[in-house]
């Protein structure tokens, strides 16, 4: 019991500590990332053998893929063409704009993943800001925000939808029909609210936006040949992601396997491709995974949900109401993986125990943490790699920047969540 006690203390003393160094964002969060999980073994916390089987390499290879298969994208013009076609879509208005990427963002990420959509919509973001003269960060935030929302409408669109629909043998129709009807509107409210609180910065001179219009978009294809073999992968990987689960492959083996067959009939050099990977982004999540594992190792995630558990009684409504708020609360702080790993057995055994039906659970445990993912910079793959890529194009936002605009709005998807399943499956 007195090693139970010291482990509980010792990770959540690092943990805790890591999560000011990054809010406070002094240092490098890589760095910070890196030295909390280094802790967490030397201090036996998590052994040699642990830490490495925390890391989720799924996810790992996953990212890495994507930003292989990305990279070469970029060579083609493609982001290029998308940037000048949006803009004349929009006729120039940055507000349109916003309100475009925003709901092209949310729908890809239902249909593919959160992650891939950010990698696929961020360059050419930033590459619409720079021809507008615009700060891309608020258009990055209501990306973010829009891609952990779509992500929750389907079984691909967010890692802990993928845990639960294995677990529980729910479809990607079962989540479309269940998490879906919901999460359309959200999209288009959430993404009225950053018009709403971003209006102001979304203006640009009218010389600009000339200067764009009149740009030929057919002319920003730099290599023909190498777009049209770029189009074919990225296709022939989305059908593999929608179709994961009939091929019985995981989503990275698809990803690794799209990026190597481009990356041999692309003919670029790999060593260029590979130098241009967000190494930085995939050590930090190294890093968390390893930190968050010493935190459930040591039993701290399992007793707070434990403790909520026992404090509903097995009401269906308030355990189903605890459950989503935990959920998303958690999951804006910590790693919505591992924290959906373990609420999973525990759900399994309160049905068992109280025969209650467990169908709204499984819903608000889908809502809640791909939801709840929004809340922090950290609380999502998405957002972690999105702050990454700006960050490499200058622009950084900090922890608290994006906290104090996107913490409040998350809490509002929750409340939303939370009168949806009252009224469609538990009144």
């Amino acid at each position: 019991m007195e090693q139970q006690t010291f482990l509980m203390i010792a990770s959540g003393t690092i943990f805790i500590a890591a999560y000011i160094l990054i809010i406070i964002d002094k240092l490098d969060r890589t760095i910070v990332a890196l030295s909390g999980a280094s802790l967490m073994v030397l201090m036996r916390i998590i052994s040699q053998k642990q830490a490495f089987e925390e890391i989720d390499f799924n996810t790992i290879a996953l990212l890495i893929s994507m930003m292989v298969i990305v990279m070469i994208t970029k060579r083609s013009g493609l982001f290029e063409y998308l940037a000048i076609k949006t803009v004349k879509i929009a006729k120039g208005e940055p507000v349109k704009i916003l309100i475009l990427l925003s709901i092209i963002t949310g729908i890809l990420s239902a249909l593919l993943d959160n992650v891939t959509t950010i990698l696929l919509i961020l360059p050419l973001t930033i590459s619409i800001a720079k021809d507008l003269h615009l700060n891309p960060v608020p258009f990055i935030i209501s990306e973010i925000f829009a891609s952990n929302v779509g992500g929750t409408a389907t079984l691909v669109g967010d890692p802990p939808n993928i845990m639960i629909g294995s677990s529980v043998g729910l479809s990607f129709l079962d989540f479309l029909k269940n998490d879906g009807p919901i999460i359309l509107p959200m999209l288009f409210l959430t993404t009225y609210i950053f018009v709403l609180m971003y209006r102001e910065k979304l203006s640009t001179k009218q010389e600009y936006k000339d200067k764009v219009l009149q740009m030929n978009e057919y002319e920003a294809i730099k290599d023909k040949h190498l777009l049209i073999k770029c189009l074919v992968i990225l296709a022939a990987t989305t059908t593999g992601f929608v179709l994961h689960g009939t091929l019985h492959l995981e989503s990275s083996t698809i990803a690794i396997s799209g990026a190597v067959i481009l990356l041999f009939i692309s003919g670029l050099k790999t060593e260029k491709i590979f130098k241009e990977v967000e190494w930085k982004t995939i050590f930090f999540f190294a890093g968390l995974f390893i930190m968050v594992g010493g935190i459930q190792g040591s039993g701290i995630i399992k007793m707070l949900a434990q403790g909520v558990l026992d404090l509903t009684q097995g009401d269906l409504i308030l355990t189903t109401l605890a459950i989503l708020w935990l959920s998303a609360i958690a999951s804006a702080f910590v790693d919505n993986i591992p924290f959906v790993a373990t609420m999973i057995p525990l759900i399994k055994d309160m049905g068992i125990l109280s025969g209650m039906n467990l169908t709204p659970v499984w819903w608000a445990l889908s809502l809640g943490a791909c939801l709840g993912g929004n809340g922090t910079i950290i609380g999502a793959s998405a957002n972690v790699i999105a702050i990454g890529m700006a960050e490499d194009y200058g622009h950084k936002i900090t922890f608290g920047k994006y906290f104090k605009t996107a913490f409040p709005i998350m809490l509002l998807t929750i409340g939303i969540s939370s009168i949806y399943l009252l009224l469609f499956y538990l009144l």
